[in-house]
């Protein structure tokens, strides 16, 4: 009596140890499968689709609580600030939006470019992503994403958008002509950071190691002189993000989500500050770094550690990557040697520093003081720590937003989010994350292949106008 009660309730049950023939094993093929019985409305309906429609919504429901964020942030600055701050031109304080520009509805030259390539990302993108060769795919998406951050830029033009930008006098280009020795200017230049003396360096090149300065130096040295040959340069290097995160991703065996990556990052909405900030630059140069540490050669952990040993020194807060790379060291098969090698390979390039004059520490800690000495010590920290998160959401787009409540389960998305928490805690980023933050915001583009059902195409052009929107009603300063 009791084993027919049972198999009333259960008749599946007597049988749960038979494996049932192929054709009877797939849903889709067989319409008396138990799956397909529901489906059909012949039994108990399975929870599938109500589980990918909740999944939809908790992404949409992320991505609401984002967009709010920013709206708060843009709220509260009006608040404090007064709206005249947020008209055209930049108050004393530079502006007090979440991001750092001027409201000007403009269209440019790289306007009918910015679209033709945002349509056709949107409309093949994730098909060429899916079934191009592995090389093939990545090549076509590093020249995407330069066409991308070069079209945006040319929405300001190429004097506004690209030449002019790394010229101004707060900039790395006003200071090459003077550096005539290396050797001297690594020397004395800690005695030049802080601020209110003859010789102070200008704002950016005293706010970063020298490294972000010889790289310019270097360039002029080469016959690359100018704000045009800079701007390129950046552009150029700034696009190897689009091959190196999707290649990490998949050297950590996540083939299928490297390339649902790939896309996501050729149509990058930070892709508006990487053309033209040397942050991009820093962007590309360390995400190289980190895909040499996924190869796990010791070639690569040594060549990784050198890169990421000068990613040291093009900017103070790039130090946090460690916890990107040691993400990438430690998932799946650990390995300590590699690691050593790599943190020998930087130690390195600290040594060489050092023997030329300059301690980055020292360094550091005159940074700090020089940070206090301007503008940073009238933003309120209360009101930055959470105005820059809404800043690195329209930096990151809708997708990636949407994707990040699950996607922490990856490592180096997870190691991302860190890395970014201890940024914004740290109060030495308060406004302008939208490019400082941009080596670290392109690890979490991967987040996009944790989005729920398959609405990938919505999702791109999500991110497509987000970097649409910003470019053409602001102009940033970045």
């Amino acid at each position: 009596m009791k084993s027919t009660v049972e198999h009333e309730q259960n008749p599946w049950g007597a049988y749960r140890n038979v494996t049932a023939p192929d054709f009877l094993q797939s849903s889709d093929s067989c319409p008396l499968h138990p799956e397909s019985l529901g489906k059909q409305g012949y039994g108990p309906k399975v929870s599938l689709l109500s589980t990918r429609r909740r999944r939809v919504r908790g992404d949409l429901v992320a991505l609401g609580l984002l967009l709010a964020a920013i709206a708060v942030g843009f709220g509260f600055g009006v608040r404090l600030y007064g709206a005249a701050h947020f008209g055209p031109g930049a108050p004393d304080t530079f502006g007090e939006w979440p991001v750092l520009g001027a409201w000007l509805p403009h269209v440019g030259p790289g306007t009918p470019f910015a679209l033709m390539v945002a349509v056709a990302v949107v409309a093949w993108g994730p098909d060429l992503a899916a079934r191009l060769p592995w090389r093939r795919a990545l090549l076509l998406g590093y020249a995407t994403c330069v066409a991308w951050i070069f079209a945006l830029a040319m929405v300001d033009g190429w004097e506004r958008g690209i030449a002019g930008r790394l010229p101004a006098p707060t900039e790395y280009l006003h200071e090459v002509p003077g550096i005539t020795d290396v050797g001297v200017f690594l020397r004395t230049f800690s005695s030049r950071i802080l601020d209110f003396q003859p010789d102070s360096w200008t704002t950016h090149v005293s706010g970063h190691p020298p490294g972000a300065t010889l790289v310019f130096v270097w360039l002029d040295r080469l016959g690359l002189a100018g704000g045009g040959w800079a701007g390129i340069v950046c552009v150029l290097v700034g696009g190897l993000t689009a091959v190196a995160v999707p290649a990490t991703v998949a050297l950590l065996g996540k083939p299928e989500l490297a390339r649902k990556t790939l896309p996501f990052i050729a149509l990058f909405p930070g892709a508006v500050w990487i053309g033209v900030s040397a942050d991009g630059l820093f962007a590309g140069v360390t995400a190289t770094g980190i895909a040499l540490l996924a190869l796990r050669r010791s070639w690569s952990a040594i060549a990784g550690g050198l890169v990421l040993g000068f990613g040291m020194f093009l900017s103070y807060g790039l130090v946090l990557l460690s916890i990107v790379g040691l993400a990438v060291l430690f998932t799946g098969r650990r390995s300590v040697r590699l690691l050593a090698l790599a943190v020998a390979a930087a130690a390195a390039v600290v040594a060489v520093f050092a023997l030329a004059g300059f301690w980055w520490l020292d360094g550091y800690h005159l940074v700090v003081e020089r940070y206090y000495q301007g503008i940073a010590n009238d933003r309120p920290y209360w009101y930055w720590v959470w105005a820059d998160l809404a800043s690195l959401t329209l930096v990151i787009g809708p997708a990636i937003a949407a994707g990040l409540p699950r996607a922490w389960r990856f490592p180096v998305v997870a190691a991302a989010i860190a890395v970014i928490l201890l940024a914004d805690v740290s109060g030495l980023s308060k406004s302008e994350v939208e490019r400082i933050w941009l080596p670290f915001a392109v690890w979490l583009v991967p987040a996009v292949g944790f989005l729920a059902g398959s609405r990938t195409r919505w999702w791109l052009a999500g991110q497509a106008a987000t970097a649409l929107i910003v470019n053409h009603l602001l102009l940033t300063t970045w």
